[in-house]
């Protein structure tokens, strides 16, 4: 009996043990879960009576050289639902169906999905939403938004880019300042019960957005508008497949105008210009939209033709492997190794000075330029002018120069690349070599983007760019700017006079590949005053229907460029006439 009682006894005592060792664990776990564990569960617990919307940041408006607009914002809404706190699912179905003309199958597959939150649709204008908002439907929230929009619609439009629905750049200045744009988004944070509704007066936290920064641009809205006026002019008198035009400060890299047409409207950037081929699928529409979105002033490369002699005659000028008064004979073509090489003037030009050679766009006199350099020197000032290196403007998407590579390069290959043929460039990369040889020597970065201010116009942050000095000799400059000044005053680029001014430029006519097609690009290069340069310019335009020479067609287009704008830029007339010291020859 004894040994019974003693047998449950420490049965109970073992309980007892065990019961207070559970007690004492449970004790120790509360005890750590509420002082050591006490604020992840507190913040959980937060987070499952929290809902969060967020408040879409202003982004920075973009403004021209002279402060006007030329991308801002609009407010629009978003319309959300919030499932557990939808009252009446068949009333809120039907008014959005109604105000948001939408089909009903998507609303209610939206309103009965079991969420947080449930986007209805985006970049609905305000009246609309200020409507749904005035219904006090439960469940249903209208949060205000920022839709981008371009004053302008279509000016500009492969330069500044334009936005997505996400309110995020996708191409242009939109993308390539995107981090100073987009601006910093805010949050709501209600409180609501375990079943996700609302608590009704319950604190409301408040963070707010911070708007994104303005960026102020070189480029000019009226001279934009000159340039693009000129350019669609000129594509529809002559039928061209496309014209661009870039105008340039050549002292520090500045744009005020980059014309490319056609072009697309900002505020519609998703609807083509011209309609898709019938049959064509998401594929080939995707294809036509990148095409219409192309910048070609920076994304493609052209065999540049007689422009390029800009860079042969200062690489010769300042290697001294010719001089003005260097005499040369054109007898119509020039024969290197096995190839007979022509000049544009089939019967030649005879005998002419390196300055005449220059002003009659002589192909064989620039051929003895670069024969008299040879592969290495040339190729030497091929790279101290910057031609194998990217521009490096602030737009993405810059192309490199296409070139035959020194191991590679012939005597036939160093002829033709002499006046412009066998290799590609961009037209930015032959503007900005153009401006750095006749601006006293300096490789400028060409660019758009002067400053940024914070929307409260606190703070200002000023862009700075690589300028790299001497590639020329400040007389190799200035004998350039003569040479260029005699070829419009006297020689093939004459139909780019502008009364009243002295220009300096150089013509050229390109034939594309295959050479069979017999399809050209014809371009003028032009700056002034030519003494002083302070504008700089260059037309291209791809495939013209009918004459087609660049001295013809596109030398009077900067001409007529130029005379509105150097009034408009405050650039006074000259009242000398440009002196012509030699003859042009037969």
């Amino acid at each position: 009996m004894s040994s019974n009682h003693t047998h449950h006894r420490k049965k109970i005592a073992v309980l007892l043990l065990l019961l207070c060792l559970c007690m004492a664990g449970l004790a120790g776990r509360l005890v750590y879960l509420m002082i050591f564990r006490s604020e992840y569960y507190s913040r959980m617990a937060e987070e499952l009576h929290q809902r969060e919307r967020s408040i879409k940041a202003a982004r920075g408006r973009i403004l021209d050289a002279r402060g006007v607009v030329i991308a801002d914002n609009r407010t629009v809404c978003t319309v959300s639902v919030i499932y557990n706190q939808v009252t009446d699912r068949e009333q809120v179905i039907r008014t959005l169906c109604e105000e948001l003309s939408m089909d009903e199958a998507t609303v209610r597959k939206k309103v009965e999905k079991r969420s947080s939150r449930e986007i209805i649709r985006t970049n609905v204008d305000k009246e609309v939403g200020d409507r749904i908002r005035g219904y006090h439907l439960d469940g249903v929230k209208v949060d205000e938004d920022y839709k981008r929009y371009y004053p302008y619609g279509s000016l500009a439009s492969k330069v500044l880019g334009f936005t997505g629905a996400d309110n995020q750049g996708i191409i242009g200045l939109e993308v390539a300042y995107e981090s100073y744009l987009k601006g910093t988004d805010g949050t709501i944070l209600t409180m609501t019960d375990a079943a996700g509704v609302e608590i009704e007066n319950a604190f409301e936290e408040r963070i707010e957005p911070a708007a994104g920064r303005d960026l102020y641009l070189s480029l000019d809205v009226n001279i934009q508008q000159y340039a693009e006026q000129a350019a669609r002019e000129t594509m529809e008198r002559k039928g061209a497949k496309q014209v661009s035009v870039i105008i340039m400060d050549p002292k520090n890299g500045e744009i005020l105008a980059m014309a490319s047409v056609p072009g697309f409207d900002l505020n519609d950037p998703f609807t083509l210009v011209q309609e898709a081929p019938a049959g064509a699928g998401a594929k080939e529409k995707q294809e036509l939209l990148n095409q219409m979105w192309r910048n070609p002033v920076i994304n493609d490369t052209y065999e540049p033709g007689s422009t390029f002699k800009i860079i042969t005659a200062a690489a010769g000028l300042e290697a001294g492997a010719v001089h003005l008064e260097d005499t040369f004979s054109c007898p119509g073509f020039r024969i290197v190794e096995d190839r007979k090489i022509r000049c544009h003037k089939v019967g030649g030009h005879g005998a002419e000075t390196f300055l005449q050679g220059a002003m009659n766009s002589c192909n064989p006199v620039f051929i003895d330029v670069g024969q008299r350099l040879g592969v290495d020197r040339y190729y030497q000032y091929f790279e101290q002018f910057g031609l194998k290196e990217k521009t490096g403007i602030d737009l993405p998407g810059e192309a490199g120069t296409i070139m035959h590579r020194k191991e590679d390069m012939g005597l036939v290959e160093l002829a033709t690349v002499s006046f412009g043929q066998s290799f590609q460039i961009t037209p930015i990369q032959l503007i900005t070599t153009a401006a750095s040889i006749i601006n006293g020597g300096n490789r400028v970065t060409p660019h758009f983007a002067v400053k940024t201010v914070s929307a409260d116009g606190s703070d200002v942050r000023r862009f700075s760019y690589p300028v790299k000095e001497h590639i020329v000799s400040e007389e190799t400059s200035q004998t350039m700017r003569y040479i260029l000044e005699q070829v419009v005053a006297a020689g093939s680029g004459s139909k780019g006079q502008v009364e009243g001014y002295r220009v300096g430029g150089k013509t050229a006519t390109s034939e594309k590949l295959p050479r069979s097609l017999k399809k050209y690009i014809s371009s003028f290069l032009g700056f002034a005053p030519a003494d002083d340069p302070q504008v700089i310019a260059l037309i291209t335009i791809d495939e013209p229907q009918g004459v087609y020479y660049g001295g013809t067609i596109a030398a009077p287009v900067i001409a007529d460029i130029f005379g509105n704008i150097l009034p408009y830029l405050g650039i006074e007339e000259t009242v000398e006439e440009s002196a012509v010291w030699f003859d042009i020859g037969s």
